[in-house]
């Protein structure tokens, strides 16, 4: 289970989206300058249903709906920050972040360094994110890999409900800025890669049991989500999941690191375990050319070189556009993660 900090009240059953709009509930009740809005996010309580609700709650002027605008949306989050408000903003989905990209680049990141500390950003830019549920090319990018290249600013991806109260908690109190991508795939139920499969909700799951109060999951703490000593697998998001699966029908011994704060890194955490293992394989659904795991692969390869008995294996998708009609083939599921592991054991 995930490092808890000042746990409060019971604890229930929650899906993904439940937990992030008990974590927006929690920090909307203890600080009146948390502030919530996005397209549809308001009386909608919106598209994923996370915001539901909070409007009704806090009223109006806490959580309202913004302009088909996402440059407009993060551009007016940004002078509420510099101005001591913690907005959390969401764009509708990942792949629409496009429009708000010079205004995070070169305001939202920037803003402390040009300023010389006298202003900061602290805000939270929510971005569902990810394949899966059939969306096309405009409705299942995964685009993390940009925004770690964005000095300034952080990254999170959560894999499970109960990190991702903890970690939004503690992405709200931050003091930089964060993206915080939501895997939808993920919002309600793990999803281990076999579509053809029933749907398991979290309600069936340890990690999908979520206090209903106040706590944090500290940023830039990856967790061991399930030991082992035979090869180590770096991935986040709903690749923890399919990487699981891989490595049960494999029946290898393998130990998965969730990264959980995907920059910036918990580069110990990592290192520890593919000192143990000797082996490594990264996986993630972005594309592969230029994906984060290029730096999580140079990294091993950095710190753990002497210790590695076999070359570092990459699963992801591929390079093109996410395709509506051939969707598992895109996705990384549990037989190309599994032939990966095999690979990576006879070397």
């Amino acid at each position: 289970m995930a490092e808890q900090e000042n746990v409060q009240g019971a604890v229930s059953s929650m899906t993904m989206v439940q937990a992030l709009r008990s974590g927006l509930d929690v920090m909307m009740g203890r600080d009146h300058d948390v502030i919530v809005y996005g397209e549809d996010v308001g009386y909608f309580g919106g598209v994923f249903r996370v915001t539901d609700g909070l409007q009704a709650k806090y009223g109006k002027t806490r959580c309202f709906d913004a302009p088909i605008s996402e440059s407009g949306i993060v551009a007016t989050a940004l002078g509420m920050a510099a101005y001591g408000l913690k907005p959390v903003v969401e764009i509708q989905f990942a792949d629409y972040f496009y429009p708000a990209m010079d205004q995070i680049v070169s305001e939202v990141a920037r803003l402390r360094f040009r300023s010389a500390g006298d202003f900061a950003a602290p805000m939270v830019i929510r971005m569902p994110c990810g394949g899966g549920i059939y969306g096309g090319q405009t409705h299942s990018q995964s685009p993390e890999a940009v925004f770690t290249h964005i000095c300034g600013i952080r990254t999170v991806m959560p894999s499970n409900p109960h990190d991702a109260k903890g970690l939004l908690i503690s992405a709200i109190e931050c003091e930089d800025p964060v993206v915080f991508l939501e895997p939808k795939r993920l919002y309600n139920g793990p999803f281990d890669g076999r579509h053809d499969q029933p749907v398991v909700p979290w309600s069936k799951h340890e990690l999908g049991r979520v206090p209903e109060g106040y706590y944090k999951v500290p940023l830039t703490s990856a967790a061991v989500f399930r030991p082992g000593k035979a090869v180590t697998v770096l991935t986040y998001g709903t690749m923890v999941w399919v990487s699981e699966r891989a490595a049960i029908e494999t029946g290898i011994d393998a130990e998965i690191i969730d990264l959980r704060s995907i920059w910036p890194l918990d580069l110990q955490t990592i290192v520890d375990s593919v000192k143990k293992t000797g082996r490594c394989v990264v996986v993630h659904e972005a594309t592969r050319t230029g994906g984060f795991g290029a730096e999580l692969t140079a990294l091993v390869q950095e710190h753990c070189f002497y210790h590695l008995e076999a070359p570092i294996e990459r699963v992801a998708g591929w390079d093109t556009p996410y395709p509506h009609a051939q969707e598992w083939a895109y996705f990384p599921g549990p037989a190309r993660v599994g032939a990966a592991l095999r690979r990576v054991m006879e070397g």
